[in-house]
């Protein structure tokens, strides 16, 4: 079974290269024994960076393995890892960032329901239910703000059905299984772009206010 380091925060380490196939596009697929590099899923997109002098385009999963999609081929045996760090932080922040908006709406009636923490296009989905109220989008990014400020840690467990769980300071727990800030001011200022209510749902979209494009 892979070692999955990066959810402990690992973004740079040796590691073993265990298969390493050429693909039709030119492209090689590389597995290894444990690595650093989160694949996409969970709404947050993969890690890149480099296994030797190789660059990693995209990690995924794929029949059950994490693959790492690089441009030129790996050794069999160890080999040095490091993922982009800048996009890491980037991905951990933004992914923190819409926890913390789906532990503020539900407090307000609504059932978190879907996610994706994606640079440029990042939003959370609610479900409305008999206690939905509405809540001002400018209120809603001064509520965020007071929890960035009060800079709560992040609490990583395991629960009883063995799945990893994400807390910050006393806020509501959820499975998951993605990269996080270590406390919430490593998120700063968050933008609320949008918010929209279609068919029952709500979506709020948002962004970081600095280090994303838009």
């Amino acid at each position: 079974m892979v070692k999955n380091l990066y959810l402990s925060g690992v973004t740079e380490s040796y590691v073993e290269v265990v298969a390493c196939t050429l693909l039709e596009n030119g492209q090689f697929e590389i597995k290894l024994e444990n690595t650093p590099f989160h694949p996409q899923g969970g709404g947050q997109p993969s890690d890149t960076g480099y296994i030797a002098d190789s660059e990693v385009l995209h990690v995924a999963f794929i029949n059950g393995a994490i693959v790492h999609r690089c441009n030129r081929a790996v050794a069999l045996g160890q080999a040095y890892a490091k993922v982009d760090i800048q996009s890491r932080q980037l991905h951990s922040r933004l992914h923190s960032a819409g926890h913390l908006i789906g532990h503020i709406i539900e407090t307000y009636g609504w059932q978190p329901i879907k996610a994706q923490h994606w640079p440029n296009d990042a939003k959370v989905q609610f479900l409305a239910t008999e206690k939905s109220e509405l809540i001002d989008s400018v209120y809603l990014q001064t509520l965020i703000q007071m929890f960035v400020d009060a800079n709560l840690p992040a609490k990583l467990t395991i629960n009883a059905a063995g799945f990893r769980e994400i807390q910050f300071g006393e806020l509501n727990t959820y499975p998951c299984g993605g990269t996080h800030v270590q406390s919430l001011s490593e998120i700063g200022p968050v933008d609320i772009l949008k918010m929209e209510i279609k068919k029952g749902k709500l979506s709020v979209h948002y962004a970081l206010a600095t280090g994303i494009s838009r």
